[in-house]
């Protein structure tokens, strides 16, 4: 009996040290919340994101092509590579490079997170083009043109190694390009055997064969996903950013994506005309392009973050 009295007073008095020794822990020790909205660099004009590998997140910048990486956790970054002096627009990371769409440039870019040194650039259209985004998906990326009807995919061989040129994919089927901007944003469909594209001009979303280029339209049961731009799957959950809606319009789909319904829609009061969306845990980080404000190079631009 004496011997259990002896163990409880020990084990009070451990107990008790242990809370006085944390209580003492300066305040800087606790784990701060990461920012949900944090600033770019003064006309820096965003457009694309990808995240990872871990809590850092890359923007492109629409005036020069610029890449800048921000650490999630609070908020600042840096430049880590120069741009061309074209457009950097719809981006994503294999966890060592990054894979750019040159919008206006009409090529595609391929950097290496580590250096920020480009790796390979491709000239994927010799006229007017307008290279919007890209998805990685069964061993390629592909990139959507808004001007032109056509994909344009890069081959990734083993070990991810680059293709020495792209291939171009023409489109048809359902999608009819119009004045405008048409293909848009681009994710992998559900199963992964086909892609999404979303046209902004149209409010439509297609499914496209990689292969053939063949569309055909995503049965949205009437509703439009108009100023549709980037895409993020999540599952058998879409989540499309409508840039000058300030929207994100989240689309339930059917196991094959030939069906879908918008389930809910997310807006917010911080919501300057964003472009597209990533992300990382339960948050979803979208860059502000503010399209609807001139803009200069003292015009100031942030990253919004919101909950799924």
């Amino acid at each position: 009996m004496r011997s259990a009295i002896l163990k409880t007073a020990l084990s009070t008095v451990l107990s008790t040290a242990l809370m006085v020794s944390l209580a003492g822990l300066p305040a800087q020790a606790a784990t701060k919340p990461h920012p949900t909205t944090f600033s770019l660099p003064d006309g820096f004009q965003p457009e694309g994101i990808a995240v990872g590998p871990g809590p850092y997140a890359y923007f492109g910048s629409r005036v020069d092509g610029d890449i800048y990486r921000a650490d999630l956790r609070t908020g600042k970054g840096k430049v880590i590579s120069q741009g061309p002096g074209t457009p950097s627009l719809g981006m994503k990371t294999d966890g060592r490079r990054l894979f750019v769409a040159g919008g206006t440039g009409g090529d595609a870019r391929v950097i290496d997170l580590r250096t920020g040194k480009v790796l390979k650039s491709y000239k994927l259209a010799t006229g007017e083009s307008f290279v919007n985004d890209v998805v990685l998906t069964g061993g390629a990326a592909y990139f959507t043109d808004s001007t032109n009807p056509v994909l344009y995919k890069l081959d990734l061989g083993r070990h991810g190694s680059l293709p020495a040129r792209a291939k171009t994919i023409p489109l048809r089927g359902d999608i009819a390009y119009a004045e405008g901007i048409n293909a848009n944003g681009v994710a992998p469909s559900p199963d992964g055997r086909s892609l999404l594209v979303v046209q902004s001009n149209t409010g439509k979303l297609f499914e496209v064969n990689p292969k053939s280029g063949v569309t055909g339209e995503v049965d949205l049961g009437g509703q439009s996903l108009v100023n549709g731009d980037g895409l993020l799957l999540s599952g058998r959950t879409l989540y499309a950013v409508l840039n000058r809606d300030n929207t994100i319009a989240v689309v339930g789909l059917s196991r094959d994506a030939s069906s879908g319904r918008i389930v809910k829609r997310i807006t917010d009061d911080r919501f300057d005309v964003p472009t597209t969306v990533a992300a990382h845990g339960h948050r979803l980080y979208l860059p502000n392009a503010r399209f609807s404000t001139p803009p200069t190079p003292e015009t100031t631009y942030d990253v919004v973050a919101v909950r799924r």
